[in-house]
C-alpha cells in the first residue's frame, strides 16, 4: 500500500512512519513546506497528487495555551486544512485516519469517556480539534478518527522531556495533582494505528495506555524511571499543587481518561500499562544522542 503520513516530524508522526516502514509499505512523508497546514487552499491539490491508499493525519496545532491567543492558526490547521484533506481523499477514493484528542471532552464525567459521549471542549485547542472531527465525518463518513491523550515520545517536545530537563538542572518541580489522564507513548499509538488500517476499520476509536494518574503522579514516575535508566538528575522529588496554583491561559479537563474497549478487539496484544511503556521509553531515550 501507499501510505501518506502528515506531521511526520512530530513525536507521533515519527513513530507512525517507523511502524508502517517496518511493514514494507510505500511511505510518503512530505516536509512541512511541501504540505503546509497553515495554507489550506494548497492542501487538496497536493494530496490528490500523492494518490495514497491511506492518509494518516498526524499534523496538528497542539499548543494548548498559545491557541487561546492564536485562535485563527489553531482552526486553520486543526479544522480548515483537515476539511481540504478529507475532501481530497474522498475525491480519489482513498482512506483517511485522523488523530484527535481527549481535549474534546470537558472532564466532568468521572468515568472513562466512550467514543459516543458528548463533546464539550473547554478551550480553543479542544474546540478546533472537535470541529476538525466533525468536518472529517461530514466529508468522509468512512474515515477513522482516533482520539488519544497525554502523548509523549522519544522524538519531539513533550512533558517527559520537560521534566527531565528541569530535574537535570536541579530546579524545583511543582506539578498539578488534580488533573487525571492516561500517559501514552507515541510508539504504542502508532501500533494501534497500524492495526486500525490493517482491519480497514471505520468510525471513532479511543486509544491510550492502561491505567491513569495525575500530572504529578506522571512526573514522579518519570523521575523514578529516569533514575533507574541511568539519567543524572539533580532534583528527586515533585511538589503536588492544585490547578489553581498553576494558572494557564487554557482550561484543561480535570478528568480525561478514555475508554479503550472498542479498539481492544482489533489489537493483537494487550494494551500496555502506562508505567511499563514509560520505562521502556526512558531506557531508549537514555541511549539516544539525537533525540533531544
Amino acid at each position: 500500500m501507499r501510505i501518506l503520513v502528515t506531521g511526520s516530524t512530530g513525536q507521533l508522526g515519527f513513530e507512525v512512519l517507523r511502524a508502517f516502514s517496518q511493514s514494507g509499505h510505500e511511505i510518503i512523508s512530505p516536509a512541512r513546506r511541501e504540505l503546509d497546514f497553515l495554507n489550506p487552499d494548497e492542501i487538496a491539490d497536493k494530496v490528490r497528487r500523492f494518490q495514497a491508499d491511506w492518509v494518516i493525519n498526524c499534523a496538528a496545532y497542539t499548543q494548548v495555551d498559545r491557541a487561546e491567543s492564536e485562535q485563527e492558526q489553531a482552526f486553520v490547521v486543526n479544522r480548515d486544512s483537515v476539511v481540504q484533506l478529507a475532501g481530497a481523499v474522498a475525491g480519489y477514493g482513498g482512506r483517511l485516519l485522523h488523530v484527535s484528542t481527549d481535549f474534546v471532552f470537558d472532564g466532568k464525567v468521572l468515568r472513562p469517556y466512550h467514543e459516543e459521549d458528548d463533546a464539550r471542549p473547554l478551550g480553543v485547542y479542544g474546540l478546533s480539534k472537535w470541529e476538525g472531527e466533525q468536518a472529517v465525518r461530514a466529508v468522509l463518513p468512512e474515515a477513522i478518527i482516533l482520539r488519544t491523550a497525554w502523548v509523549y515520545g522519544v522524538h519531539g517536545h513533550n512533558f517527559v522531556k520537560t521534566i527531565l530537563r528541569v530535574a537535570s538542572e536541579g530546579k524545583p518541580l511543582r506539578v498539578v495533582d488534580d488533573q487525571i489522564g492516561s500517559p501514552t507513548w507515541a510508539r504504542d499509538i502508532a501500533v494501534a494505528i497500524r492495526a486500525l488500517v490493517q482491519h480497514r476499520a471505520r468510525g471513532t476509536y479511543h486509544y491510550t495506555s492502561v491505567g491513569s494518574t495525575s500530572w504529578h503522579g506522571f512526573a514522579s514516575a518519570i523521575l523514578a524511571g529516569a533514575s533507574e535508566a541511568g539519567f543524572a538528575l539533580k532534583t528527586d522529588s515533585v511538589e503536588a499543587i492544585p490547578t489553581s496554583g498553576y494558572p494557564t491561559p487554557a482550561r484543561r479537563p480535570a478528568y480525561s481518561v478514555l475508554d479503550t474497549g472498542k479498539i481492544e478487539s482489533l489489537l493483537t496484544a494487550p494494551i500496555p500499562h502506562w508505567r511499563d511503556s514509560l520505562n521502556r521509553m526512558l531506557k531508549e531515550l537514555q541511549t539516544c544522542a539525537d533525540c533531544w
